[in-house]
């Protein structure tokens, strides 16, 4: 019995320390204190959900600042210092919060610039105490040591070159995702750009212009007549051109990339008939100087048919090849 009304008591004891725990996070002691900041965020967020028009905005605006003003005075008052640095893990998250409240936005709260400016934010709130002395009611400004000059200046300069390198990865991103023809490409060369996953053997730009621009070509040429496949022939390069803008115009408009796809006919004679040879051209940057160019044949030959009034006639028969070839190298010259 004993035993059980000690376990009973040390149970409420327990609680009780739990509750002063609770109590002394969420209850301030004075009215100038940082719950009073985040209380007073909290209530900004609620009135500024039930406002509307340019008064819902200024209610969060001041709800920001009292979220970072709070969070920044909880943080600093037994602060935790990043390993191997003088920054307080609380300039780190009041640096996230300032950078969140100045490029943020209500459709992406987290945005590239917010992950850019985060660490040099960080390092210059880290910075700011080291110029100012005194209390809070009788507080100036100061020049830091010389001693405490040079680890300022080293801790924001570094944070500056992180933030360089985060926005380096971001341009690479961009680049990848509106030229993605570049990842056909070798980095072997480049000294910042490591490849970490497989190469990508031909660019699929390349080949969805020729892909779609073939069923157009071969439905203006197959079963035409003979004489009007050579005019059409003789002016390849201006038929074909324009077919292709307008294919990289509707497959590639989503894409950066499209102005750098150029589409050219070339055009030789066979001993049966003509070959047509369909180039996708890449006039952006390469590792190889003279570039690169996809290419689909096509073979027309001239066959016998009957027309519809009975007469024979010679029309037009086209076979592509199923594939895109990719080669290296400067497109062959025009004929």
């Amino acid at each position: 019995m004993n035993t059980l009304l000690k376990d009973v008591f040390g149970i409420f004891k327990f609680a009780e320390g739990l509750y002063a725990g609770i109590r002394k996070v969420l209850v301030p002691p004075k009215a100038y204190s940082w719950q009073t900041f985040i209380y007073l965020s909290v209530f900004s967020w609620v009135l500024s959900y039930l406002a509307t028009g340019y008064i819902k905005d200024i209610i969060a605006f001041f709800g920001w600042l009292f979220l970072i003003a709070g969070t920044a005075w909880y943080t600093t008052q037994d602060p935790l210092r990043v390993p191997g640095t003088f920054m307080p893990v609380g300039a780190v998250i009041t640096g996230f919060l300032v950078s969140v409240f100045a490029f943020g936005n209500q459709q992406d709260v987290i945005t590239p610039r917010t992950i850019v400016f985060w660490p040099t934010i960080s390092a210059l709130i880290t910075a700011i105490p080291e110029f100012i002395e005194g209390s809070d009611t009788d507080a100036k400004a100061r020049i830091p040591k010389p001693q405490d000059r040079q680890r300022i200046i080293i801790l924001v300069a570094s944070s500056m070159l992180l933030s360089c390198w985060i926005q380096f990865y971001f341009v690479m991103d961009h680049w990848f995702q509106q030229y993605p023809s570049l990842q056909a490409d070798t980095f072997k060369r480049s000294t910042v750009v490591v490849r970490t996953e497989e190469r990508v053997k031909i660019p699929q730009n390349g080949v969805v212009i020729l892909e779609r621009l073939q069923p157009i070509v071969v439905e203006q040429i197959n079963q035409t007549p003979w004489s009007e496949v050579e005019k059409w022939l003789l002016e390849a390069k201006q038929r074909v051109g324009t077919l292709g803008r307008a294919v990289i115009q509707k497959s590639l408009g989503k894409y950066e990339e499209k102005d750098l796809w150029r589409i050219e006919p070339r055009v030789a004679n066979t001993k049966s008939g003509y070959i047509l040879d369909l180039l996708s051209i890449w006039i952006g940057p390469s590792s190889n100087l003279r570039g690169y160019y996809l290419k689909k044949s096509c073979r027309i030959e001239p066959v016998a048919a009957t027309s519809n009034s009975g007469n024979k006639i010679t029309v037009a028969e086209i076979e592509c090849d199923r594939a895109s070839k990719l080669i290296a190298g400067s497109p062959p010259p025009q004929q």
